[in-house]
């Protein structure tokens, strides 16, 4: 079965897109919710917490025609225009044939060979290595790719990447990435517009509230009221904060596992597992795209941006990608290739071609090809091309 073709997969896309969109409804209203809570403490700074939060209750109940019409206005905008904006971060532009005949050709020949609708194919001036799929429907579908993976790639690594955005494509794990984007965009937003509001707003924690001052003589009452607005305040900021938080999280719906399966998905298109394991490796650490947004290289075949010790990670390793083109598609081992002279790990320099002569770790692990079930000898290995991709 091909791996494009896992149904529980693509299935399982799809309702995290319907979850995530209803998702930022939610986000939304909390955001205004918290809004709401500031406004109140601006208008009178002397009622107590339950007081606040039941008007703010009222309020979100009277913004919330205004708030869900704002949202599904910015998902349609993003719908719409989600592709011009990312072209205009990244610099890409289309491509035809007669401008990039290589390239053209191998993603004409991967969608003939399976009956696939050829998407747009782009280019981003960028010695970076690295590409990535855009867009929510057949007539929106963009691969766009750096000329320095153009540059460092030879065809089979080249044809290996472009099937695995094919593979992006056809699994569904566009649309839900793009969706994702959305609702980190529109929570932000709205979340730095509270902000900003609460800053610029006046409001002094421990001082006056509502605009005017208050003299060192209030009564207790005064303070016992001071004190319950001093409370919203920092309820409003948890709820913008929060709000934002599971905005960031909600990258982790995007299951890493996606990864692994347009690997296997592109060895499907190409029957050529090695080609896939050297273009991982010639990209490794070479595709920062320089003023891309964290949403544009979340897209990218590989992400080398990382926090929190690898908890927002939203790719896996290249070092597991490749074990697992080994274990389980026959592939070759291949260790990561050394930095180019004086750099430091980021956008080195690839070599051109097959990498060759390359020195295994000692111990680099069971190598299960077609042709032999033993584990592989730590030696250095020459890959050669053959008919059936890059052969040890």
């Amino acid at each position: 079965m091909a791996a494009y073709g896992l149904y529980t997969h693509i299935a399982a896309n799809k309702t995290r897109s319907i979850v995530l969109l209803i998702g930022l409804f939610v986000l939304v209203y909390v955001l205004v919710y918290a809004g709401a809570l500031i406004a109140e403490v601006v208008i009178d700074g002397g009622r107590t917490v339950p007081d606040y939060l039941r008007a703010a209750a009222a309020d979100l109940i009277q913004a919330a025609p205004l708030a869900t019409i704002g949202a599904a206005l910015w998902i349609v905008i993003a719908y719409f225009f989600h592709q011009k904006l990312i072209d205009a971060v990244t610099g890409g532009h289309a491509v035809t044939r007669a401008e990039q005949p290589r390239l053209y050709n191998l993603l004409e020949n991967l969608c003939i060979s399976r009956g696939i609708p050829m998407p747009k194919l782009k280019i981003m001036d960028s010695a970076a290595l690295n590409a990535f799929a855009s867009g929510l429907n057949p007539k929106q579908y963009a691969i766009t790719v750096t000329s320095g993976l153009v540059e460092r790639l030879d065809d089979a690594e080249i044809e290996a990447v472009l099937a695995h955005e094919l593979t992006h494509i056809k699994n569904g794990d566009v649309q839900l990435m793009v969706i994702a984007v959305i609702i980190a965009g529109v929570v932000g937003f709205f979340g730095e517009l509270m902000f900003r509001l609460f800053v610029q707003g006046g409001i002094r924690i421990g001082g006056g509230w509502s605009g005017g001052g208050s003299s060192s003589s209030s009564s207790s009452g005064d303070r016992k009221s001071g004190g319950g607005a001093i409370v919203v305040v920092i309820l409003a900021i948890v709820l913008i904060l929060l709000a934002w938080l599971l905005s960031q999280v909600v990258k982790l719906a995007l299951s890493r596992s996606r990864e692994f399966l347009a690997d296997a998905g592109s060895v499907e298109l190409t029957k050529n597992p090695d080609a896939m394991i050297s273009a991982l490796r010639k990209i490794e650490n070479r595709g920062e795209l320089e003023g891309a947004t964290s949403a544009v290289m979340e897209m990218c075949v590989d992400n080398p941006r990382s926090g929190f010790s690898d908890l927002f990670a939203t790719h896996p390793s290249v070092e597991s990608r490749v074990d697992a083109l080994v274990k389980f598609a026959g592939g070759h081992y291949l260790p990561p290739l050394p930095a180019a002279d004086g750099d430091e790990g980021s956008n080195a320099a690839a070599p051109d071609g097959p990498v060759e002569d390359a020195a295994a770790p000692a111990s680099p692990g069971p190598v299960h090809g077609p042709w032999s079930d033993a584990p592989a000898p730590a030696r250095k290995r020459s890959l050669l091309r053959g008919p059936w991709g890059w052969r040890s």
